[in-house]
């Protein structure tokens, strides 16, 4: 209770005036060296066992919260396809049986890549699965969210950029204290495009055996961000984001979307949106066309909470990458608005940062101001690109403070959005600090639609109070 009010009190200072506040926070990060964890280091160790199952991740499978995609790799032999589980540690009375691929990536072959579709669980369930592999087959677990319901409590985490090294390690470590229940992950996996050749293959290898120790328990929500372009003309790879869908698939088809890398997932009180910053989204793109029908689907007595996620921020106040959500800004920024989106969670940037709630959508190019101006129908936007890759950090900031910028601070860390009810969510933002985590940025989230009502409610009753006093 203690914390809770001392967040709502942050907020409130923080809210007092609304873009003279905003804080650039004077901490200088000690870097561990931006450098990749080498290849025999354990943190990224083949499993012992012959053919055993590596990489090992799970998605949501379906629209509501009912599905878990299992994905694996066999580095041998195909394999068995199979995923035995249930709800009891060693006891599993159900077996689904999945699909096997491979594929070519310049003179680097794949391993047996397996997705396998676990559906009709229950809703609030603790699930034991174990993917086949002979004697060297592996055991996990997951929990599937509560069902889809105005107040139900949940708790994301949200990590962006986190590539593979000491510090990327540091943050998934990090995450792993906080309980989260599903992993928000807002592109930029392994930076295996900084190497060549079959080198790249590589590394999207090792990236996969780092991020298991969280990826095979919590689901991953995927978001595919630039490093996952990988657009080679000098070795003959031209389709983009080719190791990227053959190893992460997405629930897409469940949402009506035409491509895994745009698409709509619900979870618990949440309703959360996936945009593609490099697929066309300008107007009667497939991807403009479906997001203007997964709004409508939004149905915020069911899933209050309106997440997006994307890569590149629509707001920016360091030089790197400047305006480079711009794009997406103009095209969707008045959905947000109109539909009152509650957050938006980007990376990109490798830093972190927190906007109030502002909007630009009164501009264009032959009228209205050309700045940002709060907007009480905005969502707030949230940079956590800090993940810890090898591009290390962004520590360049634009000055003076835009009016948007709430806080900013260029560090490594990673988000947790605790959801309490349909009314209200606690978010923080934790650094990394030396091998340690640090909570410094925080606030509560009043939803844009519960709230709202809540407040019209109580403006209409005390006009009505005050007429019948008359």
């Amino acid at each position: 209770m203690l914390v809770e009010l001392l967040l709502f009190s942050s907020v409130l200072l923080s809210c007092i005036c609304n873009g003279n506040a905003g804080v650039t926070s004077a901490f200088v990060r000690n870097e561990w060296p931006s450098v990749d964890v080498a290849l025999d280091d354990q943190a990224i160790a083949v499993p012992e066992g012959y053919n055993a199952p590596q990489q090992v991740h799970i998605t949501q499978g379906d629209y509501d919260g009912k599905a878990v995609i299992v994905s694996w790799i066999t580095a041998d032999e195909p394999g068995s396809n199979k995923v035995r589980y249930g709800l009891s540690d060693g006891k599993y009375h159900f077996t689904a049986e999945g699909v096997m691929q491979k594929y070519t990536f310049y003179n680097y072959t794949s391993g047996y890549i397996h997705h396998c579709l676990l559906d009709d669980l229950q809703y609030d369930a603790k699930y034991y699965y174990e993917v086949e592999a002979g004697n060297s087959s592996r055991r996990f677990w997951f929990r599937t969210p509560p069902p889809i319901d105005l107040d139900a409590p949940y708790r994301f985490g949200i990590i962006g950029d986190l590539g593979q090294t000491y510090n990327s390690l540091s943050t998934l470590e990090h995450s792993l204290q906080l309980d989260a229940e599903t992993i928000l992950y807002v592109g930029d996996l392994s930076y295996a495009d900084r190497y060549k050749y079959h080198d790249v293959g590589v590394r999207w290898d090792s990236w996969g055996r780092l991020a298991e120790r969280s990826a095979a328990y919590q689901p991953w929500i995927w978001v595919a961000g630039n490093h996952e372009i990988e657009y080679f003309p000098y070795m003959g790879e031209v389709i983009p984001f080719r190791n990227y869908v053959y190893r992460y698939p997405t629930p897409h088809h469940t949402s009506g979307s035409s491509n895994p890398l745009w698409y709509a997932v619900r979870r618990a009180s949440a309703h959360i949106i996936v945009l593609s910053t490099y697929s066309p989204f300008v107007k009667y793109t497939p991807q403009w066309l479906w997001l203007k029908e997964e709004f409508e689907r939004v149905d915020r007595v069911k899933t209050p909470w309106l997440i997006v996620l994307m890569h590149a921020p629509m707001y920016n106040s360091y030089n790197s990458h400047f305006m480079e959500g711009e794009g997406m800004r103009v095209v969707f920024e008045s959905w947000f608005c109109q539909y009152k989106v509650d957050v938006v969670f980007a990376g990109h940037v490798h830093a972190y940062e927190r906007s109030y709630r502002v909007s630009n959508i009164k501009y264009n190019v032959s009228s209205g101001t050309s700045y940002a101006a709060p907007d009480k129908s905005a969502p707030v936007y949230i940079t956590v690109g800090d993940g810890g890759n090898k591009g290390g950090l962004a520590t360049s900031f634009k000055y003076p403070q835009p009016n948007y910028c709430a806080f900013r601070e260029a560090s490594y860390g990673h988000s947790t959005l605790e959801i309490k009810n349909r009314t209200h969510a606690l978010y923080h933002w934790n650094r990394n600090d030396d091998g340690k985590r640090v909570p410094t940025d925080q606030m509560v989230l009043h939803n844009q639609y519960w709230c709202c009502r809540r407040s019209n409610g109580r403006r209409r009753t005390k006009r009505k109070i005050n007429l019948y006093s008359n």
